[in-house]
């Protein structure tokens, strides 16, 4: 079985201000780390399509989405909030980002790949119900969820996310329902202010567990092992979908916790024993953030690495 690499070439237009961290050059620097030759036998789709209005509908109400396209720019860059902007080519590069996910969810649960890391921008989650924010527009994860429950008839969607800033939106979006299971780690007090331990979801379906600044990968794979891992696992999943920030490298500029990449790796590792003992080894991957080009490429690739089993 493959390993998907799914990408479009929209994410590279997806422009923001000068100095802004979510930049095209993330995806370049993830380009050149995956054309290593190791990675020859990644399956790669270069067309990722565009989700439809019914499948964004599903995870955000129609006047969000009226919203968005009403404030897309014709020329130059709209502010959405104070780290959210628009250009002429985000609209397009949200849906082709939420379409990508979509595309990974049927060729992982449909058999002809094992997994599949999507490599799209913008990221998608700190998008809430009703709110683009934190460089987000649309839920991807939610969407990919969502669509693997209308399309597929999956039942449990388990979502992990070791972003380094809580996924807000994810956790807003599934608070309420007992058939997603969203687990968080990230650091704590950080941008965007939630994802704290007592936060539960309406049926004990939401696991956060807190990171402080300055902590590192003993941290980190301790708050997978006890709160994290168990939690999925007696969860029995149908569909794993990771939120794969990697902005918890030590590198990255927008945070303070040390992972290396030997971290997201043994992480990947765990998450894919479950997903072999749980459901058939189904894992859907999206890249959400990670800001130090260098640790942001070492780590995709060490993740992609596990994917394949490398």
């Amino acid at each position: 079985m493959t390993t998907l690499l799914i990408s479009h070439p929209s994410s590279m237009a997806h422009a923001t201000p000068r100095g802004h961290p979510e930049r095209p050059e993330r995806l370049r620097a993830i380009e050149q780390a995956l054309e290593q030759e190791k990675f020859a036998d990644l399956v790669r789709i270069r067309d990722a399509p565009a989700a439809d209005r019914d499948a964004i509908c599903r995870a955000h109400p129609p006047a969000h989405v009226d919203a968005l396209i009403a404030a897309a720019p014709r020329e130059g860059l709209v502010s959405i909030d104070a780290d959210t902007t628009m250009s002429t080519g985000t609209l397009e590069a949200a849906v082709h980002a939420a379409g990508a996910a979509m595309l990974a969810v049927d060729e992982v649960v449909g058999g002809s790949a094992a997994n599949a890391f999507c490599a799209m921008r913008p990221p998608g989650h700190h998008a809430e119900k009703t709110t683009a924010m934190g460089f987000c527009f649309f839920n991807n994860a939610a969407i990919a969820a969502r669509h693997a429950q209308k399309r597929h008839g999956l039942g449990r969607i388990a979502i992990l996310d070791w972003d380094v800033h809580h996924g807000n939106g994810t956790q807003d979006i599934f608070w309420d329902d007992a058939s997603v299971l969203y687990c968080s780690t990230h650091e704590m007090p950080l941008y965007p202010g939630t994802g704290a331990a007592s936060e539960r979801g309406a049926h004990d379906n939401i696991v956060n567990a807190v990171l402080r600044a300055g902590e590192g990968g003993e941290s980190f794979r301790e708050a997978l092992e006890v709160a994290i891992l168990p939690r999925i696992s007696a969860f029995r999943p149908d569909l794993i979908i990771i939120s794969a920030g990697f902005d918890a490298h030590w590198r990255d500029p927008l945070a303070n916790i040390n992972l290396t990449e030997d971290d997201f790796a043994w992480a990947t590792r765990e998450l894919m024993d479950i997903a072999d003992r749980q459901c058939g080894g189904r894992i859907v991957s999206l890249l959400e953030g990670g800001y130090d080009l260098q640790g942001l490429a070492a780590s995709v690739a060490a993740h992609v690495q596990c994917l394949m089993r490398g």
